[in-house]
């Protein structure tokens, strides 16, 4: 088992006001599986991608990625955790405009290797991009390419440390229905050739179907499909 989250509850609070946003999550992924959270729009779906990726600390609750709890740790342990077994694709892609689509790329990497053999790290992104079929859009910044391009960037991004989760967020919301069926296949091809760790936030059924199981969540709960 990749990843495993226990018990976990998430508030947030702005002057005497408190939002219950995760109520007592219990989650967890083996090694290449691919795995759908579906529910409603303030369910909590995010906010738990989040914890699960070590991005943003649970109220109470464990979280172990390769058994080891990740909120135990030192936050600069826990950032390179993330930094060498978790790849994030984002439904607003989180490119840096200064940057072009193979720098973007290559940061996680850069941040990994400390700017050791970023002639190697070159070649590797430029591989990636090949990849997800931006082989001759390399050096163009984000601003100059398309949403289904720019998601594409991300997912290259995601992918230069070869880690072992992908966490995605959305990553169809922001696309066309053709751009949105090219990322997914991607992904999903991904998932079978590499059996890279799947988790999938989305909306849409026909995303849930193709993955191995799907999870429903509803006011910040693992519900039954029926309580949707």
């Amino acid at each position: 088992m990749i990843l495993k989250a226990r018990n976990i509850y998430k508030s947030y609070r702005h002057l005497a006001n408190t939002l219950d946003v995760l109520k007592g999550i219990d989650i967890s992924l083996e090694d290449g599986e691919a795995v759908s959270i579906v529910g409603p729009s303030g369910a909590g779906k995010t906010t738990l991608l989040h914890i699960l990726g070590g991005l943003d600390n649970p109220d109470e609750g464990e979280v172990f990625i390769d058994g080891e709890n990740i909120y135990s740790m030192r936050e600069a342990d826990r950032a390179a955790v993330r930094n060498r077994k978790i790849g994030f694709v984002f439904q607003f892609y989180h490119l840096l405009d200064e940057f072009t689509a193979l720098e973007n790329v290559l940061l996680p990497a850069v941040i990994k290797s400390n700017k050791d053999g970023i002639g190697e790290l070159r070649e590797k992104g430029l591989a990636l991009l090949a990849r997800v079929g931006l082989k001759d859009r390399a050096g163009h910044k984000p601003q100059e390419l398309s949403g289904g391009e720019q998601q594409r960037v991300a997912i290259a991004r995601a992918l230069v440390n070869e880690p072992r989760i992908i966490l995605c967020d959305e990553p169809t919301g922001n696309l066309d229905s053709k751009s949105g069926e090219e990322i997914m296949s991607l992904l999903f091809e991904l998932n079978k050739r590499n059996k890279q760790a799947l988790i999938i936030v989305t909306h849409e059924q026909e995303i849930a179907r193709l993955s191995h199981r799907t999870v429903h969540m509803k006011d910040g709960r693992l519900v039954t499909p029926e309580a949707l």
